[in-house]
C-alpha cells in the first residue's frame, strides 16, 4: 500500500486494483490489460508506478518495430462525436 497522500484529496487509503491501460503514441495504441494500479479509496483516482509505465512503453516500441508479438489484435469501432 501507498505510504504517502492522494494528491487530488489527501487520504492514505488506498486498494490495489487491475485495470486496462491504453497507450498512445502518434496515432498508434496498445491496450494493455490487467495493469496494477493503486485506487484512492477516498475519490477513485488512479495511480500507476513509474517502472509499469515504462514497461509499457518499452513493449509498446518493441511491438511498432517488429521485435516483439503483441498477444493478440483487437478490432475497435470509430465514431465522430456529433
Amino acid at each position: 500500500m501507498r505510504k504517502v497522500r492522494c494528491n487530488f484529496c489527501g487520504s492514505d487509503h488506498f486498494e490495489e486494483r487491475r485495470t486496462e491501460y491504453l497507450y498512445s503514441h502518434k496515432g498508434q495504441y496498445l491496450l494493455v490489460p490487467n495493469t496494477p494500479v493503486e485506487v484512492c479509496l477516498n475519490c477513485g483516482m488512479v495511480y500507476y508506478e513509474a517502472a509499469v509505465l515504462k514497461r509499457i512503453e518499452q513493449r509498446f516500441f518493441a511491438i511498432y518495430r517488429n521485435e516483439q508479438e503483441p498477444d493478440r489484435y483487437v478490432q475497435m469501432p470509430e465514431a465522430a462525436y456529433a
